[in-house]
């Protein structure tokens, strides 16, 4: 199988701009981060409703120093500063999709980026496991609900408790497999991150409380 990153499409997605309804007034907010080329901004452009806001850079030989390809040789572009989509879930509720830079010289944009975040997908690509361990240490370090969203490249497969023991991943923490070129299994990523948090604040001992930046 193909790398699974934004350069792939496997799905035809409609272009053409959704209008938002003038009754939407509830905008929620969702981030999806991870490892450099684990698939975010496919899954943005992949769920969203609208033709997504991106902001990829062709990758040039300037980025070989500081950047770590191994593994995703056939990456051409990359995210430089966010990625943005759209989901209309109701007359007065909208979904906000942020995809985050992967590159370790852009990480000091995820602090902002996490500001008011309802929850966060981590993308995980199994074959740079490395790469998800910053991802969920921020989350954990701001309090913000996650899951772990494994994308399908294709490679190795691993169990599920080899991939929790790889990220010292909490048991409580929900761990799905996921194609981010898909329309309907990234919906079903978005789904269990929902349900997740709403698991989490109907139990007050659990509820996150997430840290001021």
């Amino acid at each position: 199988m193909d790398s699974a990153t934004s350069e792939t499409r496997t799905e035809t997605v409609d272009e053409t701009r959704a209008p938002l309804g003038a009754s939407a007034d509830n905008g929620l907010k969702i981030v999806v981060v991870g490892g450099f080329g684990a698939g975010k901004t496919t899954m943005v452009r992949s769920v969203s409703e609208i033709r997504p806001l991106n902001t990829e850079e062709t990758m040039t030989q300037a980025g070989e120093a500081v950047d770590d390809t191994s593994g995703v040789s056939g990456k051409t572009a990359t995210t430089v500063a966010f990625d943005f989509g759209r989901i209309t879930l109701d007359a007065h509720n909208v979904l906000y999709l942020f995809g985050a830079p992967g590159q370790e010289r852009f990480w000091f944009l995820w602090d902002r980026l996490f500001s008011g975040t309802l929850g966060a997908v981590v993308l995980v690509d199994t074959r740079r496991i490395d790469d998800s361990w910053y991802a969920i240490d921020r989350l954990e370090r701001h309090g913000t609900p996650f899951i772990v969203a494994c994308n399908d490249f294709g490679g190795d497969t691993f169990t599920p408790q080899a991939i929790r023991e790889a990220l010292d991943l909490d048991p409580h923490v929900p761990l799905v497999n996921c194609d981010a070129r898909s329309r309907e299994s990234s919906k079903i990523v978005l789904i269990t991150l929902v349900e997740h948090i709403q698991s989490l604040y109907a139990d007050p001992a659990r509820a996150p409380r997430q840290e001021l930046v």
